[in-house]
């Protein structure tokens, strides 16, 4: 996917989810446990605000950020949907390649073009299933989410215990292999077909969301040993 790709995701799904928010923002979001729709907006809405300031090189770093006033709830939608489109229209005309501040190992725009798309993503799924309505991360997005989230999302060395074959997943509606091994101290991904101490076969969107455990290792197809695909999930760094 590339810069124009992500702001169109952004977009899309930062508009599903004002649209899942509207008139529901005292309900509670059960896939995020304490908030409600309103606090879930403005969480996203804050996230598109600082990563703004970082992709425009208005902020170098969290060092010196000032987080916004929150919006009263009569006003929170309208200054969500405006972020979006800033943080949108900010992030398309970017080169990926010019170097910025960001937690990860890549440290360029390319990472937040891509990460606020992912992040809006799931934030709409939330919202929509607090509304009664699960539907699917688009496909290439959701596969474009696990990779990211392999990449990103693991601590810093695998757990002493993270079992030798390690964990396969298996998308259902396309093209979509990942393998995920601890290999002498390091995490080894690729992108194969392989045997795993524990594997799940899903679509895009369902591993996506298991991985960001929205969906439980019950709801999906499972191989191996159970416990061992657990501690697998539990050895990924999602704060």
């Amino acid at each position: 996917m590339n810069r124009t790709d992500y702001a169109y995701a952004l977009r899309r799904d930062g508009a599903r989810l004002a649209e899942a928010a509207s008139g529901n923002l005292g309900l509670p979001v059960p896939s995020c446990p304490g908030w409600t729709i309103a606090d879930l907006v403005w969480h996203t809405g804050e996230v598109h605000w600082f990563w703004t300031l970082i992709a425009n090189g208005e902020l170098s770093s969290p060092d010196d950020y000032i987080e916004p006033e929150r919006p009263p709830a009569d006003a929170l939608l309208a200054w969500f949907t405006e972020g979006v489109e800033q943080c949108a229209a900010a992030l398309e005309q970017l080169d990926p390649a010019l170097p910025r501040w960001s937690w990860a190992s890549r440290k360029d725009v390319g990472f937040i073009q891509r990460r606020m798309a992912q992040e809006t993503a799931v934030h709409a799924w939330d919202a929509l299933a607090a509304v009664g309505r699960d539907e699917p991360i688009e496909r290439e997005l959701a596969v474009d989410g696990v990779a990211e989230f392999l990449a990103h999302f693991r601590s810093a060395t695998p757990p002493a215990d993270f079992p030798d074959a390690g964990l396969h997943l298996h998308a259902t509606d396309g093209p979509g292999e990942w393998s995920v091994r601890a290999v002498d101290g390091t995490w080894q991904v690729s992108l194969e077909h392989g045997k795993g101490a524990a594997a799940v076969k899903g679509t895009a969107s369902d591993l996506l969301l298991l991985l960001w455990q929205r969906r439980t290792v019950e709801q999906l197809e499972t191989f191996g040993d159970a416990d061992a695909l657990k501690a697998i999930l539990a050895a990924f760094d999602r704060d």
